[in-house]
């Protein structure tokens, strides 16, 4: 047993990869939003040799769908680099998920715009993880939220609620796109943007007149697929809650009608363009410029265990890092696995058999470091157990020898497992630590000011300033309108 006196400091690890690049990820990712890109030359749409399994072909020369083009290879081209290489990683283990749920595969890119692969991403609405999950949604889909573990992070677990999430979308709203939209801002609010839609009626067309073509052509294939459901939608303008009320609004193109109101927010009325973008990058990197270094596909071996085991001694056992170790199981987030529970920890590949037997030799003690705390004076084992934030029972299970008194003898000195101290990652999970929301207040417009000059006297960035009122930073302000300032 190691001890390390009444000191919640437990040995030394080494930084994660994806954390010391998290910020570079963050800043790109929150840019999406509010980003200018570069006067990049985009190259022609060429689906030679080329097969998307969304309709990608449609929407391509769409304006949006330009923009982030122009984003990806611009502003953000050292980062997409990047995101392109943990594609290479994690994209077979998610293509397969998801075509078990009977969805295309390249709905998986919605992975590269939300997080960029990255299982350590958090976005300022506490949303984590590789796909983004909130957390009541993430436990409605069966994933473990505690200070203990935090299966949204795990890219395995994770990849299977989000494949389950959007294929439950995909079949209430009957289209891919218009899912998409839902798993960034809610089902519901897609649902009620849809209801109030106002669709213009359709001419009835000439008998003996062609239809000549509208110049913008990606407009009007999905104006001409949105308009065929015209009549449906105007009797069902009035439903609000679901799109069963509303025949016809199941098209992809429904989505670019929805984008063109402002019923959504502006980061979802752009989030499929950002997926498309991301699809036609992602399977023609050459043809944009692109040279990702490849990645090993995402594999491992398994170890199960049944009680509390710290990383590192996994990582002992396996000879390799506790960093790798981390890398496959960024779900355990006090670098252990939680007390008398059966737990699978992933070993590289190859290491399993090895692991397995080498565990079984390694006596329970062993298996976790351990503090130490010594008992002051009249202080009682409850008002320790809240210090070290563990139950009274964790505390009692790893000192036998209290039996049931809740007043210990001041010297005593009580064993506090390591593992059991929760990290600043395993609060934040539950929810322990909150950005001070309650200083963000409102800023009134007056006639000639500028977004860059607001953000400036209040002394936040633009993006910042940007994101909380979902609005780009070349939006007009009008005299009057009340934008909030980010605390």
């Amino acid at each position: 047993m190691a001890a390390y006196g009444d000191s919640l400091v437990p040995p030394a690890v080494e930084p994660l990869p994806s954390q010391q690049i998290g910020a570079a990820d963050a800043a790109v990712l929150e840019d999406l939003a509010v980003g200018s890109p570069d006067d990049v030359l985009v190259p022609a749409f060429d689906a030679s040799g080329v097969r998307w399994d969304i309709d990608v072909r449609t929407y391509a020369e769409h304006p949006r769908v330009q923009y982030y083009l122009r984003y990806f290879q611009g502003p953000a081209r050292d980062r997409m680099a990047v995101f392109l290489e943990r594609a290479s990683r994690f994209e077979p283990m998610i293509r397969r998920r998801f075509e078990t749920e009977g969805l295309p595969g390249d709905l998986g890119y919605l992975a590269l715009i939300e997080s960029g692969y990255s299982s350590e991403a958090v976005s300022r609405s506490h949303a984590v993880g590789m796909w983004q999950f909130m957390r009541g949604t993430g436990r409605g889909y069966g994933l473990r939220v505690d200070t203990w573990v935090d299966e949204r992070r795990d890219p395995v677990k994770a990849t299977d609620a989000a494949a389950r999430h959007l294929r439950d979308l995909r079949e209430r709203f009957g289209s891919l796109y218009l899912a998409a939209a839902a798993y960034n801002a809610g089902a519901g609010k897609v649902s009620r943007s849809l209801g109030k839609l106002q669709w213009e009626p359709v001419a009835e067309p000439q008998a003996d007149t062609a239809s000549e073509p509208d110049e913008d052509g990606a407009d009007t294939l999905a104006d001409e697929a949105a308009d065929s459901t015209a009549d449906a939608l105007a009797e069902a303008a009035d439903s609000a809650d679901s799109t069963e009320e509303l025949p016809g609004v199941t098209s992809d193109a429904a989505f670019f009608r929805l984008a063109e109101s402002d019923l959504l927010a502006a980061e979802t009325r752009d989030y499929v363009p950002k997926l498309i973008a991301a699809a036609l990058i992602a399977k023609q990197p050459a043809y944009y410029g692109f040279t990702p270094a490849a990645s090993a596909p995402f594999g491992y071996d398994s170890l199960l265990v049944s009680d509390a085991t710290g990383l590192d001694v996994v990582a002992r056992l396996a000879g390799t890092s506790l960093a790798e170790i981390r890398a496959l199981n960024p779900q355990y987030l006090r670098l252990a696995t939680p007390p008398r529970t059966r737990a699978v920890v992933r070993v590289p590949v190859g290491t399993g058999e090895d692991v397995t037997r080498g565990y079984a030799a390694v006596p329970a003690s062993q298996r976790v470091h351990f503090l130490t705390h010594v008992v002051r004076k009249r202080e009682r084992l409850s008002t320790i157990a809240a210090r070290y934030r563990l139950t009274s029972a964790d505390l009692r299970s790893a000192n036998p020898r209290l039996k049931g008194t809740n007043r210990p003898a001041a010297g005593t000195r009580l064993v506090i497992p390591t593992v059991a101290v929760p990290s600043a990652l395993a609060m934040q999970a539950v929810g322990a630590h909150r950005p001070h929301a309650t200083t963000s207040h409102t800023h009134r417009v007056r006639r000639g000011e500028t977004l860059t000059a607001i953000a400036r006297r209040y002394r936040v960035s633009l993006p910042a300033l940007c994101r909380a009122n979902a609005i780009h930073r070349d939006n007009t302000l009008r005299a009057g309108m009340r934008l909030r300032i980010p605390g």
